[in-house]
């Protein structure tokens, strides 16, 4: 398997050939020098970027206009020196150079629109990758290789393909037999299209040179590549926090991609904002609670820059980048080779089409109330290995097809337990439960709602007698026979209409139903309403705690027991090699301080934090790390039990066997 570094900079340098003077600041040993003051060990660096231009002497007329020296080849040969990898960049889906020569290779959308921004706004065009274009991009990456080789490896980025239409396009599509005017045609002809172009450059690379990396990127990391990872070499996890992709992202998405057998990094970034937010700097915390996190989940780190048009780099920046990345070396021995340790499985609703967004609403709900309960799970898909977890969860939507219906049986029938919630466990024509032993079965929607629902004592921790309103309308469920009724569905008076209102917001509560909210048959539970992505819209912690109660029957010894807040976000790893665990606590909060971007500004320590780690034997030793303090351990019950002094944003806590 590819090894990736540690400590890595994605140096983006998108020019406009109205600037002049390019490169005219850049010095090489300057460039390099500042990169290694602040621990960085791997730099990827631009041939060609969204503009089109290229940064070093080419044969193809693309040079930028105004470059004063052969960029890339000064940046290579001043890291190599020092050790510091450097990968090469191209821009493949946006090329504005070629957008202008050759307009006939643009995406066509299905109203005859070219792709990209209109005539009088700033912004890229998107490029289609089944024109002669993707010659031009192979030529180019292969010159690359000729001027430059052996090449440490390629970032291409902007690796996507709309329902284009496009001359090309629709002749792909008629050769293949599929229908333009279905959109069911046209994504699938897209997909082929990308699957294609990964296949060709990946070919053309590896017959050169098989040791150069590769990573084909498109801003996240998605259940339909699993055909086609072969022609990646490792993946780069592409999350900005506060630039589109929220802190809910990538702890989602790390903990699918760790499960795919491949080295994986978290890429962040230095800005306040998001790509090309020049002069502006992330705050030191957030800064940290990036790299650490992906240090917790067994990933290296990459943070986002912008070189300036001179060349020359910000000190500011690589004195913010230095201090957590002197930070994440001193941790990296136990960090390296690591194996997550997990129990529970989340399956993920990108695998099966029904994902709401690029961060799915159920799936962040479901990774919000297993966080917050201290609880280690992956995100699986249908070929995932799902033997070694104790419990797997459907949130929702999960629509069982053939192959998941055989699964999801296989699992149940090696001793596995089943969380579902809502539709998911249905056929694909959603008129029944395709799940072996399903408690219950769906008798319609509720046409009362909001509805209450009120714990029976199995599930009531926390939570008691009261009724708890639920936002969101449930499935009437049928119960099977031999099935526990876990927690009952009340009703409202009415629902709030014209005819009939009551007070500001909805009805209240009037009596109880012959419908069970949550109902448990053998290693099955079953919730009646979309519990999962309620607790995401709405943040009512009575959703979570019915969930972790639930889990809690099905789980009664978790990996990791603790009496920290709910805040603190807990890891553990395992180094076979140096027989030992490494569990993280990471104990940064993440604030709304502007409209619209979430940050980290306060670090908030913890002090004497109750920590319990399920492990096979006593530990010989525990201890912190870096700094070696040992502490001392009560070992009971199956559990190493330890008081963690202090938390001040991460610590590493050492159970050495």
């Amino acid at each position: 398997m590819y090894k990736l570094r540690f400590r890595q900079v994605h140096l983006d340098f998108h020019t406009s050939e109205k600037i002049v003077g390019i490169g005219s600041r850049f010095d090489p040993d300057h460039f390099a020098d500042t990169l290694a003051r602040a621990r960085v060990n791997s730099v990827t660096c631009f041939s060609r970027c969204h503009h089109g231009l290229i940064y070093h002497d080419t044969r193809f007329e693309a040079r930028h206009p105004h470059l004063e020296r052969n960029l890339l080849k000064e940046q290579i040969e001043a890291c190599h020196a020092r050790d510091i990898r450097v990968p090469i960049y191209i821009s493949v889906g946006l090329d504005e150079f070629m957008a202008r020569r050759h307009p006939e290779w643009l995406e066509v959308d299905v109203n005859g629109r070219r792709a990209g921004a209109g005539p009088l706004q700033a912004g890229y065009h998107k490029l289609c990758l089944n024109t002669p274009y993707l010659d031009y991009v192979l030529e180019q990456t292969m010159e690359v290789m000729d001027l430059f080789g052996p090449v440490d490896g390629f970032f291409f980025d902007i690796i996507s393909q709309g329902q284009c239409v496009c001359p090309y396009c629709l002749e792909g599509m008629q050769q293949q037999g599929l229908d333009p005017t279905d959109e069911h045609a046209r994504i699938r002809f897209a997909k082929g299209v990308v699957d294609d172009y990964k296949r060709r450059f990946a070919k053309a690379i590896r017959e050169r040179d098989p040791n150069c990396s590769i990573f084909h990127n498109s801003g996240h990391i998605y259940p339909d590549w699993r055909p086609i990872l072969n022609t990646y070499s490792h993946l780069e996890l592409e999350s900005l926090p506060s630039g589109g992709w929220g802190y809910l992202h990538f702890p989602l998405t790390v903990r699918y991609a760790r499960t795919l057998g491949l080295d994986y990094m978290a890429m962040t970034g230095k800005f306040h904002k998001s790509w090309g937010d020049f002069s502006s700097y992330k705050n030191l915390p957030a800064l940290e609670y990036d790299c650490f996190t992906a240090l917790a989940y067994g990933a290296k780190c990459s943070i986002g820059d912008q070189l300036h048009p001179t060349g020359e780099p910000s000190k500011a920046t690589y004195d913010l980048i230095g201090a957590v990345y002197r930070q994440v070396e001193a941790k990296e021995p136990w960090c390296d080779n690591v194996v997550p340790q997990v129990e529970i499985a989340l399956y993920n609703p990108e695998a099966v089409g029904l994902a709401d967004a690029r961060v799915d609403t159920a799936a962040a709900g479901a990774q919000r109330m297993l966080t917050e309960g201290h609880h280690q799970f992956d995100v699986v898909d249908t070929q995932s290995d799902w033997s070694r977890y104790r419990v797997v969860i459907l949130p929702d939507k999960i629509l069982l097809c053939a192959d998941l219906q055989k699964k999801v049986a296989g699992y149940l029938a090696g001793g596995g337990s089943l969380i579902l919630s809502y539709e998911a466990g249905m056929d694909a024509s959603r008129r029944g439960f395709a799940v072996p032993g399903a408690p219950a079965e769906p008798a319609g929607l509720s046409e009362l709602s909001p509805d209450f629902v009120v714990m029976r004592p199995a599930l009531a921790e926390g939570l008691g007698d009261a009724e708890q309103v639920m936002y969101e309308p449930a499935l009437n469920l049928r119960v099977a026979e031999g099935a526990e009724v876990l927690a009952d569905i009340w009703h409202p008076y009415f629902n709030r209409t014209w005819e009939h209102f009551c007070s500001h917001f909805h009805t209240p509560c009037e009596r109880r139903t012959e419908w069970p909210a949550i109902v448990q048959k053998g290693r099955i539970i079953q919730f009646a309403h979309p519990i999962f992505g309620m607790y995401q819209r709405h943040g009512v912690r009575a959703y979570k705690l019915m969930v972790l109660n639930a889990l809690a029957r099905l789980l009664p010894n978790p990996l990791v027991q603790t009496d920290a807040p709910t805040t603190t976000h807990l890891t553990v790893n395992r180094q076979p090699a140096e027989r030992r665990s490494v569990l993280h606590l990471l104990h940064y909060i993440p604030e709304r301080r502007a409209e619209g971007i979430d940050t980290i500004e306060d670090v908030i320590p913890l002090y004497n934090v109750a920590v319990a780690l399920r492990t096979d034997q006593e530990p010989a030793r525990v201890y912190l790390a870096p700094s070696g303090q040992e502490i001392p351990c009560r070992y009971e019950d199956g559990y190493a039990r330890v008081v963690v002094p202090e938390v001040r944003g991460h610590q590493m806590v050492v159970f050495q066997d």
